[in-house]
């Protein structure tokens, strides 16, 4: 059933926003023309660059309205700064960022006054501190992290409950004056907020180990207070266990330096640990070992991660492809190792936190009974860190499907992760998610997904199992962005209401007079999300705008090895990581047919990564085809993004000049979203006929089938142009930490020459051959 995305009540109140010579509705076409004017070409990593250097606060951002007669204003001159002779080191990171804030962004210079005494009695100041600090203040904070702010007619109060609980306070101050877009604040505001988490942690989206101090100092504004450092490798340098011989090895002096870097900024840091158990006593020594080495040098890790990629009994496998390995002795001999570590750990710092992981054993819907033996047999004193939505079940048309990977078209938890959280609780544990909370395999290429209300759909669905601590990113990693400052506020009680916060984003990206506009898109989007039927690292939402449509079998762009003394089977050469006859991309990315054309690929697609190919019997599956329901829901997501489009647009062009590139940078994010899917849908559709067309000895069905694939060409050439502009203008597009750039202008170009070549030579060729 098709959800509604607008209604014709909101359309109709959108109209008088939109200028006499734009009018509602606009297309892709007619925005890219004014886009590409005021946008420029960037290079690869040109975000890069700028995200590791800063400046943190840009310039001129006083564009807000004039207070009212309920605000309390902060003049440019006249008002102080005060904390306590002692105030903690975060205090002072805070306070020292609120001060470069409204100086470089709001003209406002605050002259720091040391001191606290008499604080109840001073005017025009902003004062900082602890319960200890300030008498009478914080007597409603519990826990680190609170923090409270109180704000009347001459002076602004933040109270944390400790160092920490002062830094996101003053934090949060700056957020509230960025989202007003000027120095403002309610003259009644008096909140107390609890922290909802004991650690929201991410990886970083810069590449390996890449943790420079603005991107640390972003984190932080973000409210995030850890970071998972050094994926897939010890934090010693020692080698993992076999299949990760080609990850990169840690450097211990590189390590504790962004461990004394990110702690600097109220940032733990998470590191893993790799190690393949045996059951062996040499072995289980050799384990003990290893992790009293990692402790000892690096004294200020916060905890670790035995993730079972990387910490393993005796083999790896991928979830679900444990063959006929009993999970249950399985997950025995790994708890037994888990407790180990804890042991080890526990012995020389107890306060370290051991995150036990089990990502890799089945996580499909009816695998539930597995799921919970696994957490029954977990230490207590460990912490179960589950995996949020991977496995949930949804229904495809008439199909039974499951989330294949990380997504967001599904809010969850998944039936394993609600099991695993039920039987946690029990047992009295703290319970930590994997978790994405800004961006997704699900669009894996784009930087983040722009579906606000989906979005905070799972964040209340995380508070109300809830889950104690967060890992909210995996490959994708942070980069800013307006979806990542959402999830701040929801990791506190008492945030903004859900309308206040999306028309304030809403306002300071795309100008006032626009806010019903971008709400309506971000609905739109929200909605739309929910049908893409794609759901893993994958081809058809990460690289589709970028990948051919096969029709003859093209040639090698790589050195092959046909003819050679090299045992192809072996798949041990270096050659056999990429796709020879387009190696711009790990296999995983690239959807190449079947040219022996004995297995219809774009069905096998459809199948496997929507998950209805292990969800539901074979018998049901032998005559009856996925592909065209999963096709359907593809341009149905591809449709509502479209509806959804055509205000986000509209707004980006009426945006006043100082905002306009940015909100046209962030209309781009979702025209490329667009475009992906309907990318996948012709790449699929297109190989299909194909197959068929190789199957047929009809030659008028035959000609049917090439009309219709020549009608997907011409379609997909203006698409592809498209893309590639767009990608041109916004370096981050196509980028993945794991894997660096998926796809670049070049591989679009690529493309592009290929469909020309396809349209003008190869299907006539064969259509004369008829």
């Amino acid at each position: 059933m098709r959800l509604p995305i607008l209604s014709a009540t909101i359309a109709l109140c959108l109209a008088p926003a939109f200028t006499a010579n734009a009018q509602p509705g606009v297309t892709r076409e007619a925005f890219l023309e004014q886009a590409l004017k005021v946008l420029p070409v960037e290079e690869r990593y040109d975000y890069h660059k700028a995200l590791k250097k800063g400046p943190l606060h840009q310039p001129n951002q006083h564009v807000g309205a004039p207070p009212t007669e309920n605000e309390l204003a902060i003049t440019p001159t006249g008002w102080t700064l005060a904390l306590a002779p002692d105030a903690g080191p975060l205090t002072r990171y805070a306070a020292d960022d609120i001060r470069d804030y409204l100086e470089v962004s709001m003209d406002v210079a605050l002259v720091e006054m040391p001191g606290l005494d008499g604080w109840a009695s001073r005017n025009n100041a902003i004062l900082a501190g602890t319960p200890q600090q300030l008498p009478g203040m914080g007597t409603a904070l519990t826990g680190s992290k609170d923090y409270e702010i109180r704000v009347d007619e001459r002076r602004i109060v933040v109270c944390g409950f400790d160092d920490a609980g002062v830094q996101h306070g003053l934090l949060n101050l700056e957020a509230r004056v960025r989202l007003r877009e000027a120095p403002c604040l309610p003259r009644d505001l008096n909140v107390v907020r609890h922290s909802q988490y004991q650690t929201r942690m991410v990886l970083s989206w810069l590449g390996w180990m890449q943790w420079p101090d603005n991107f640390l100092d972003h984190l932080a504004h973000d409210g995030y207070d850890g970071i998972y450092a050094s994926v897939y490798a010890n934090p010693n340098g020692l080698p993992g266990p076999p299949h990760y011989d080609i990850i990169r090895k840690q450097d211990a002096k590189r390590l504790n330096d962004v461990i004394t870097r990110a702690n600097a900024h109220g940032l733990k840091v998470y590191t893993p640990i790799l190690y393949a158990n045996t059951g062996e006593p040499e072995n289980e020594a050799g384990l003990r070992e290893h992790v009293r080495d990692i402790v000892t040098k690096f004294p200020n890790i916060q905890g670790f991660i035995l993730l079972t990629e990387g910490f393993y009994y005796k083999k790896f496998f991928g979830a679900g492809g444990h063959g006929g390995t009993d999970l249950e002795e399985w997950a025995q001999h790994w708890t037994r190792a888990v407790g180990i570590v804890s042991e080890e750990c526990h012995r020389i710092n107890p306060d370290l936190e051991i995150l036990s992981w089990e990502y890799n054993i089945d996580f499909r819907p009816h695998r539930v009974a597995i799921k919970e033996y696994v957490t029954r047999h977990l230490p207590l004193d460990t912490i179960p860190l589950l995996t949020w939505e991977n496995g949930k079940q949804f229904a495809l048309g008439d199909f039974q499907g499951y989330l294949r990977d990380y997504s967001i078209s599904q809010v969850g938890p998944a039936e394993v992760a609600a099991a695993q959280i039920k039987v946690a609780k029990e047992r009295g544990m703290t319970v930590y998610c994997k978790v994405d909370c800004f961006a997704t395999w699900q669009f894996g290429t784009i930087p983040y997904v722009p579906a606000p209300q989906q979005w905070q759909r799972r964040y209340d669905a995380l508070a109300a199992h809830g889950v104690n601590g967060t890992l909210e990113s995996w490959s994708n990693g942070y980069k800013p962005n307006f979806i990542a400052e959402l999830r701040g506020w929801s990791s506190w009680t008492n945030p903004l209401s859900q309308d206040e916060l999306l028309r304030g984003i809403a306002r300071r990206n795309f100008g006032a007079g626009n806010e019903d506009a971008v709400l309506a898109a971000w609905e739109a989007f929200s909605e739309a999300i929910q049908h893409v039927p794609d759901t893993g690292p994958s081809m058809g939402t990460n690289s589709a705008v970028s990948h051919p449509l096969f029709f003859d079998e093209p040639p090698a762009r790589m050195m092959t090895l046909n003819n050679s003394w090299w045992d192809e089977k072996e798949k041990s050469h270096w050659r056999h990581r990429l796709v020879a006859q387009w190696p711009y991309a790990h296999p995983i990315m690239v959807f190449y047919p079947d040219f022996r054309n004995k297995t219809n690929k774009a069905e096998q697609y459809a199948r496997a990564r929507s998950g209805v190919g292990q969800l539901e019997s074979k018998e049901r599956l032998k005559n009856v085809a996925v592909l065209p329901v999963f096709n359907e829901y593809t341009l149905r997501a591809a449709d509502g993004l479209e509806a959804g489009l055509r205000h986000y647009r509209q707004a980006a062009l009426n945006a006043p000049p100082a905002k306009q590139a940015a909100a046209m940078k962030e209309v781009l994010v979702v025209e490329q979203m667009q475009l992906m899917l309907r990318s996948l849908q012709a790449i699929l559709q297109f190989e299909d006929c194909r197959f068929r067309l190789h199957h047929t000895d009809d030659p008028t069905e035959a000609r049917a089938l090439l009309d219709e694939m020549t009608a997907l060409v011409e379609a997909e050439l203006p698409r592809t142009k498209h893309a590639l502009e767009i990608t041109k203008r916004d370096s981050r597009l196509g980028y993945e930490a794991e894997m660096d750039y998926v796809y670049t202008p070049f591989v679009i170009q690529e493309k592009l020459e290929i469909l020309e070549d396809t349209l003008a030579r190869q299907i006539p060729a064969y259509r004369a051959g008829l």
